[in-house]
């Protein structure tokens, strides 16, 4: 209840309704003269603020330590006490996302450097695969000097140079066995080939698009591919939330027999779970940042287990909130991570071709 003088008319603001008492009974709205002043703004706002806070970090507490506790207590109805999932969501999400591209590395992951040079590992991959592409065609001469250069332990290597030498093999998107250079090039054999073994219409898409980046950034592959991983990277939020009321239908799917749970039931729950792995993800990076920082191998030990310890979470808050026995909750979350990591998969394949399509 604010401290702004109370209204001596009785009908209401908001809704015209006769109020009974200090509160609209129809639209809920306080029955106060309308101008505050400044400092009643300001009360207003912090304790808006202060209130937030409170009602965070006591649900964080429980979200924390108990699992599936909060989504039980949504559905028993006892919500006041708790910050909203949906609020609670947009807000760890967005704080997530902040630091993730601000301080854990984000950024880096779009950054490529073809200048780099390549370790013994990658140049001895380079090796044999150039050495089995050498014997299906013996008279490849380009292939042959670029061998010699990989094998020569005294020459730096480069991603670049492996670009200007083998540049066919390099592909945005990897789509069919046979390698072009230009969309003529493309275009020209299909025309060539009988109806019935011409691409069918979504590799012609792929691999035309594959073509025209290439010829786009053809000296600078690695700009190329930085733009996608940008567009990509920029995508992440909605991905995770396109996610999330997949990983809620699967839910549905797994406990369809349990007829008091609705699909928003399960939406809750997930909304709960993604939260509690917003904060889990932040703090392994955190852990992982001090490691580098200090160079203590505890904290990547202790990132690990923190990491893995989020599985037990979920077969914990499945068990919590479903209350079904211990078989049927580890067969359940054991389909849901296959289901869950399918998902994911064919998800992030749809957000980086759209992304390849957006440069």
């Amino acid at each position: 209840m604010s401290h702004i003088p109370q209204r001596k008319e009785k009908d209401c603001l908001n809704c015209g309704t006769i109020v009974q008492g200090h509160y609209c009974q129809n639209c809920g709205q306080e029955n106060v003269v309308p101008h505050e002043t400044f400092w009643h703004m300001v009360k207003h706002f912090l304790y808006d603020i202060t209130h937030f806070d409170s009602k965070f970090f006591d649900s964080m507490r429980y979200l924390l330590f108990k699992p599936g506790f909060l989504p039980q207590e949504y559905m028993k109805g006892r919500r006041a006490g708790y910050l909203n999932p949906i609020k609670k969501y947009v807000f760890t999400s967005a704080i997530f996302f902040l630091l993730f591209f601000s301080f854990f590395g984000g950024k880096k992951l779009v950054n490529i450097n073809f200048n780099e040079s390549l370790s013994v590992a990658e140049r001895q991959q380079k090796i044999e695969k150039g050495e089995e592409e050498l014997r299906k065609n013996p008279n490849n001469q380009k292939l042959d000097s670029l061998l010699l250069i990989l094998k020569d332990t005294s020459k730096i290597v480069t991603t670049k140079m492996l670009n200007d030498y083998w540049d066919d093999d390099f592909q945005f998107i990897n789509i069919g066995r046979k390698k072009y250079k230009t969309i003529n090039e493309y275009d020209s054999v299909q025309k060539t080939l009988p109806s019935k073994e011409r691409d069918n219409f979504l590799v012609r898409l792929l691999s035309r698009k594959n073509l025209e980046i290439k010829e786009k950034y053809k000296d600078q592959p690695d700009r190329g591919l930085g733009g996608v991983g940008k567009i990509f990277m920029s995508s992440l939020p909605y991905l995770l939330f396109v996610s999330l009321p997949l990983f809620a239908l699967i839910l549905k799917l797994l406990y369809i027999r349990r007829k008091q749970y609705y699909y928003a039931d399960h939406g809750i729950f997930s909304i709960y779970h993604y939260v509690f792995t917003f904060l889990l993800l932040l703090i392994v990076f955190s852990f992982d940042k001090l490691s580098d920082a200090i160079g203590w191998e505890f904290f990547n030990i202790a990132a690990g287990l923190i990491f893995f310890s989020g599985g037990i979470y979920l077969l914990l808050s499945m068990k919590r909130f479903y209350a079904q026995g211990w078989g049927k909750t580890i067969l359940k979350f054991i389909l849901l991570n296959i289901a869950g990591f399918i998902t994911l998969a064919i998800l992030f394949t749809l957000f980086l071709l759209l992304s390849v399509f957006q440069i």
